[in-house]
């Protein structure tokens, strides 16, 4: 068995993962309890050791999924942007080996969901293919011949940060008009907030309201899923994929977003890159980081 765990801003998701990517238990450990004053890192250790405890399994590794720039090769957090105080640097790999006494793997939480819908979701086969995320941020795993590409480090797939606007709003990266800054469901709560003059609690409630006939909210998600495909479009470009996925929780949203992106990136990829091309919704959900990090853990030590 492989203990997987998939680090987020806010919970640590565990998992117990066999060779098929099942999983047979599941834990969560809330990571920002006391808004990060206790490293991350401490409180996924305590989280682990009681899993492991809970369920008494004998595991043979672990297999860890965690947001940020992360060197795959070292098991280390290289940044986060700020965002998580007290993580970057952390040093996942070797804490956790020192921890369990077993082989550990560590990648990019994007890499690890892209990697689990090859495996056992809506990629299932698929040789070639990008996970895209609409979240907080705009995210992407890129998988080549099956395998994950991570570049020199392990941190390519960072396309929220491919410049879309030269002269576009400014990004807490430090760059302007950032493809996140447009396409996360950030920007869109905050576009509809500057059309509207509201405040909403979350791309769920704009989606819904948008199904109710708002039109203002309508022509918003029109203009934003514009920028998306913008961004999906040169990333085909650039990679040739056969499948495009699209994940988040906005993800669901059919009518609204999946089948207007699908049609807007169509119209605006050349011919011969969209023969064949799939775009469609990701499908694992919280689980494909589990997944996706059991089959980095084998691919690498099996």
């Amino acid at each position: 068995m492989i203990l997987c765990i998939d680090i987020g801003g806010t919970v640590a998701r565990m998992g117990l993962v066999d060779k098929t990517g099942h999983i047979h238990a599941r834990y969560e450990k809330r990571v920002d309890f006391d808004h990060y004053k206790t490293p991350l890192l401490k409180i996924v250790l305590e989280g682990a050791r009681e899993f492991i405890q809970e369920t008494g399994a004998e595991i043979e590794g672990i297999g860890i999924s965690a947001a940020g720039m992360i060197d795959d090769r070292l098991g280390i957090v290289l940044g986060i942007n700020g965002r998580i105080p007290l993580y970057e640097g952390s040093p996942l790999k070797d804490a956790f080996e020192a921890q369990f006494h077993v082989p550990t793997a560590v990648l990019n939480d994007a890499n690890a969901a892209a990697l689990g819908e090859c495996f056992a979701g809506r990629a299932k086969g698929v040789d070639n293919m990008l996970l895209i995320t609409l979240r907080t941020g705009v995210g992407c795993g890129i998988i080549i011949n099956r395998r994950v590409f991570g570049g020199a480090r392990g941190m390519a797939g960072e396309v929220g940060h491919f410049t879309l606007y030269q002269d576009g709003k400014p990004c807490p990266c430090g760059k302007r008009g950032c493809f996140e800054t447009y396409a996360s469901t950030t920007a869109l709560i905050q576009a509809a907030k500057e059309k509207t003059g509201e405040t909403f609690s979350g791309g769920k409630e704009i989606f819904d309201r948008a199904a109710a006939g708002d039109e203002a909210l309508l022509a918003v998600l029109d203009h934003w899923t514009d920028d998306i495909a913008a961004g999906v479009s040169g990333l085909i470009h650039i990679f040739n994929p056969e499948v495009v996925l699209i994940g988040g929780s906005v993800c669901e949203q059919e009518e609204l977003l999946i089948k207007p992106l699908r049609r807007k990136t169509h119209d605006i990829t050349m011919r011969r890159f969209r023969e064949g091309l799939t775009l469609d919704r990701a499908v694992l959900g919280n689980d494909a980081g589990l997944i996706g990090a059991a089959k980095f853990f084998m691919d690498k030590y099996c």
